[in-house]
């Protein structure tokens, strides 16, 4: 009788404390640097930060950073099992897409060009659950 070698299983996830998950926008039809302006505010903020500042934010970029950050967090509580609480941006970008160019037709036959310019907005947050708990061991290590 042959000893076959048991295969692990590679759909199975475990928690990995340096986990960063990521959610990505592309093609949203927004200028990079108006988004880079919302974005620069809630880098390294919180999840429950990023939700009260982009409510508040009166420009229109916010609402497609709004539905990224949720799908984000998403990811993380579904695929990782990540308490949405614990959740930080650990980084956030924005990058210029492709540009659109168009004739805006006007008086006497002319054509003024208009150009539709898009950004891709890429989101990752971090779990620091683990990092709390790690300094806390490290803080009561020599104390017993």
């Amino acid at each position: 009788m042959t000893n076959y070698k048991r295969k692990k299983n590679p759909y199975r996830r475990k928690r990995n404390p340096y986990r960063k998950v990521y959610a990505l926008g592309q093609h949203i039809s927004l200028s990079a640097h108006k988004a880079r302006r919302v974005i620069d505010q809630i880098r390294g903020c919180s999840y429950e930060q990023i939700l009260t500042i982009l409510e508040l934010m009166p420009y229109r970029v916010c609402y497609p950073i709004l539905k990224l950050v949720y799908s984000a967090a998403a990811n993380a509580s579904h695929n990782w099992d990540f308490q949405k609480t614990n959740l930080v941006i650990s980084k956030a970008e924005v990058s210029k897409g492709t540009t659109v160019k168009k004739l805006k037709p006007r008086a006497r036959g002319r054509g003024y060009p208009i150009k539709r310019t898009a950004c891709h907005i890429r989101i990752v947050l971090q779990d620091t659950s683990w990092y709390e708990w790690y300094e806390y061991e490290q803080a009561t290590r020599y104390l017993l």
